[in-house]
């Protein structure tokens, strides 16, 4: 798998977080079971393997890194079941020369596999505190192909645009105009859709030549909402 690096704006520091020892078996565990329900893309799997999932959740959770469940991080956020992030990833179908926008950096965990099978990854995030850590976790991992903001996900990156993918993960209650606006022609956008929690549907969005999108519904799923500045 190619990788194309590109220098990252400057951190001022590193942060320090302690690895359990056992976390390696664990990760091999959980790619197993990710293998079993069906996830059979080799990249994603490479990617997430790649990933140590450890890093990007809060320290009190740490030894349920590598539970296919999500996880409560800070401010009301969660960091996602690692099958819904394998099966979101696999629907973007990446390739290695692509620039891909991610709305909500959350913990930074799927930004960090988006950028082990994309040329750069644009991700956006609404709390400060939230983003400030996330860029930690890219520098130690040395992911110099991340460029992150703060700012309202859902007004995406016009600067930036257009995006041959774009994933959103947290749920809107219809798809946002302006990131269909930034969805290059035969892009991609996976987004999970709905008012309410019980009744998300995982959109697979993709944009023709005519600038008209057709949208495929993948699963039910379950996001904190997608909250608009």
């Amino acid at each position: 798998m190619n990788s194309i690096k590109r220098t990252p704006k400057v951190f001022h520091s590193t942060p320090s977080i302690p690895v359990a020892g056992d976390a390696v078996s664990d990760r091999i565990r959980l790619l197993m079971k990710l293998r079993n329900s069906g996830i059979r893309d080799t990249e994603v799997l490479a990617a997430m393997e790649a990933i140590p999932r450890e890093l990007f959740v809060e320290e009190i959770f740490r030894e349920h890194a590598y539970e296919d469940t999500a996880l409560p991080i800070s401010l009301g956020q969660t960091i996602s079941q690692p099958t819904i992030v394998a099966r979101m990833t696999m629907a973007l179908n990446i390739e290695p020369k692509m620039k891909v926008l991610e709305i909500g950096t959350g913990s930074g965990y799927q930004a960090a596999i988006l950028a082990k099978l994309a040329r750069r990854v644009y991700t956006i995030e609404r709390h400060r505190d939230l983003l400030a850590v996330a860029e930690q976790r890219f520098l130690q991992l040395r992911l110099t192909n991340i460029v992150a903001k703060r700012g309202d996900g859902a007004k995406g990156w016009k600067e930036a645009a257009p995006f041959e993918r774009i994933i959103v993960t947290a749920a809107a209650a219809e798809i946002p105009a302006l990131l269909v606006e930034q969805l290059a022609i035969g892009g991609i956008m996976v987004i999970p859709v709905g008012n309410n929690i019980a009744e998300q549907k995982l959109l697979r969005i993709v944009k023709d030549e005519n600038g008209s999108i057709g949208t495929e519904s993948l699963l039910d799923v379950r996001f904190v909402p997608l909250v608009e500045e």
